[in-house]
């Protein structure tokens, strides 16, 4: 057969002889086909969409050429860190300025009652009222100048942004006292900063202030200002001490009357003083919760937020809460599943809140949190990779962990939009360059990938308050700050935090041990709330404190067949050997070496925290104290355990 006459055997069809096929089908038919191309369209239009990555994620750090290994973020154009975003916006102040022309004087403070709906003020009334509060300070005798310190001694609540907006509207310095430092603590921090006003929130906080003036330890203090009524009796009294006690309306008032024009600040002055003793310098709107922690949950469901930070022991609880109502072999499989078809989308960079599974299974997991939360940021300590890729599938939002401290204002680096997998704290934010410097007493070296994190750029503080030899421990010449983190570069040029070299020890055997690593294994144990790893110089096993959860170790218990009251249990041997196996087995799991797993272990009823000087107001271990605290436990763990 010759090629044209093949060719003329395979023509395509004339658009008549279509239009003539067509007609020869029925009617359901061509019905079924509309439908067909109608969803087809349809999906394809409304199909979910993975989030366009910012940069290449195979390769989400660059190194800086000339800087012994340092690396950037790979969003910027050149090898110097983004010291502004916008050009109207160097400073806090001109960033809250640049809030009320963005926002279009939208809501700003918000705050509720129980049972009653959120108060909005609006970005123009906050302003108001700061310029307000700041020139009554000027009226008072303080000066619109950055070494001018300002305390605040109160939970949060709306007042508080006001008056911080007060003192950046003049230069001023504010520092916070922590609700729950102590007493001691609190007279270290206003002697220090040589506080002479002080805002507070409540009468009992005053009375506490007081106290310290009758007894001579602050003598500095002149002003209280309360943000809460007060009775005639606590006026009487600071008259007695020579304290002026004034209500923060009055304030607003004597500044109404006297207005002055703002002197904002520059970008290298000084703007918070944090306690820890850090200098920070200025280089949406926001609800607060009502203050108790056990109506967080229905402040949630009535502000809906749409972005919420969040720390990892509450993620590590909503994840034991989810999987532990899951309670028969059908809920959990169909957890399971909803889970795993959810993660696969993740692994294609999809997110989102309204899959089948979503209405099915995950609806309720999120209307707890209030049905609206678009973004979620975890950090302050590190978070399981099993725990954050199910909630990130669950919560069906953009949800990011972070890394710093408060030396490099909170953070120095966040995981991108679009890389969904966990494990890894992200890349160097567009304001720091991070490099890794050699321990090699812990044998982590530089030209590994592995060392000390170190961070440079404008988010770094200027110092600890007048603390020179401090600063110099942890501020080089150069401007490093060093984290004592140890960190890993791993190839997609992500940062991987894998050890901690501060509070590391010796064992007897000359292993070194860093004890906030094997920590954060054992905590995610089920029935393990807290837990402080221990051990010695002259001895060649470690051992821990633990403080079981008191709402898991029970159904825990049970399943293993104990029974008994929380503080029976936590008396009861078999629970003890028990909780060991489960935390030594976590411990085989992540890695840990043999020397690094705990020998034995004393259950321990009540939390560690901030009230009992066990923790510090950012809610890290005060190993000394604790050390101190439980030395009996330790002493006796050491005599009767035999290895």
């Amino acid at each position: 057969m010759q090629a044209h006459e093949l060719f003329r055997y395979f023509r395509m069809p004339e658009l008549a002889d279509f239009r003539q096929y067509v007609r020869t089908l029925p009617t359901n038919t061509l019905m079924g086909f509309g439908a067909f191309a109608a969803i087809t369209t349809f999906w394809y239009a409304t199909r979910p969409r993975a989030l366009k990555p910012p940069c290449d994620l195979s390769m989400q750090s660059v190194e800086v050429a000339g800087s012994d290994g340092a690396r950037r973020s790979p969003l910027l154009d050149s090898d110097e860190p983004l010291v502004y975003f916008y050009d109207d916006v160097r400073t806090i102040y001109e960033g809250f300025q640049r809030g009320i022309q963005v926002s279009n004087d939208g809501p700003c403070l918000g705050s509720r009652k129980p049972d009653q709906p959120y108060e909005w003020l609006s970005y123009k009334q906050v302003a108001e009222i700061a310029e307000c509060v700041g020139s009554a300070l000027i009226q008072k005798g303080f000066k619109t100048a950055p070494d001018q310190f300002i305390g605040i001694f109160a939970q949060n609540r709306p007042e508080w942004v006001i008056i911080e907006q007060g003192c950046f509207a003049y230069s001023m310095v504010v520092v916070p006292l922590y609700d729950t430092l102590g007493t001691e603590a609190i007279t270290y921090i206003i002697n220090k900063a040589e506080l002479s006003l002080i805002f507070v929130d409540k009468p009992d906080k005053a009375n506490l202030l007081l106290d310290g003036v009758e007894n001579k330890l602050i003598p500095g203090l002149k002003i209280i200002v309360l943000m809460d009524s007060y009775g005639i009796d606590l006026l009487e009294r600071g008259k007695r001490c020579g304290v002026e006690i004034i209500s923060m309306k009055a304030m607003e008032d004597l500044g109404r009357a006297n207005r002055q024009r703002p002197k904002p600040p520059a970008p290298e002055d000084l703007a918070v003083i944090c306690f820890t003793c850090v200098m920070l310098c200025h280089g949406a709107k926001i609800g607060f919760f009502q203050g108790d922690i056990r109506l967080l949950m229905d402040d949630l469901k009535a502000l809906q937020p749409t972005i919420f930070p969040v720390v990892p022991r509450l993620l590590n609880r909503m994840f034991d809460r989810i999987f532990g109502q899951a309670n028969t072999t059908l809920k959990r499989w169909l957890l399971d599943f909803a889970s795993k078809r959810k993660e696969a989308e993740l692994r294609s960079g999809i997110i989102r809140n309204n899959s089948l599974w979503d209405k099915l299974i995950f609806h309720k997991i999120q209307s707890s949190l209030g049905g609206k939360v678009r973004l979620m940021i975890t950090g302050a300590a590190p978070v399981s990779s099993t725990v954050l890729t199910f909630l990130r599938a669950a919560l069906g939002c953009q949800f990011y962990e972070g890394y710093g401290q408060t030396e490099c204002t909170a953070g120095c680096c966040l995981t991108v939009p679009g890389d969904w997998t966990a494990g890894h704290v992200g890349s160097p934010m567009p304001c720091n360059l991070i490099k890794l410097v050699d321990v090699e007493e812990m044998n982590y070296l530089a030209a590994k990938g592995e060392g000390e994190v170190c961070v440079k750029g404008p988010n770094v503080f200027k110092g600890y308050l007048k603390d020179p030899a401090k600063t110099a421990e942890v501020l080089d010449k150069d401007g490093w700050l060093h984290t004592g983190d140890i960190g890993k570069w791993l190839p997609n040029g992500t940062l991987k935090i894998i050890d901690r070299k501060k509070h590391i020890f010796k064992l007897a055997q000359g292993e070194y041990i860093a004890p906030e690593k094997i920590e954060n294994i054992y905590v995610r144990s089920e029935p393990v709330a807290q837990v402080f790893v221990h051990g010695e110089s002259l001895q060649a096993f470690l051992i821990a404190i633990v403080v079981p959860d008191v709402e898991t170790l029970g159904p825990w218990a049970r399943k293993k067949g104990l029974e008994g009251s929380f503080e029976e249990l936590c008396r009861n041997k078999d629970v003890r050997k028990a909780v060991l196996e489960d935390m030594v087995r976590l411990g085989k799991d992540s890695g840990l070496k043999p020397f690094e797993q705990v020998k034995g272990i004393a259950l321990h009823p009540e939390l560690f925290s901030i009230d009992n000087g066990l923790l510090t107001p950012t809610m890290k271990a005060k190993r000394p104290e604790l050390r101190n605290y439980f030395r009996s436990q330790i002493d006796e763990l050491y005599s009767t355990i035999k290895v």
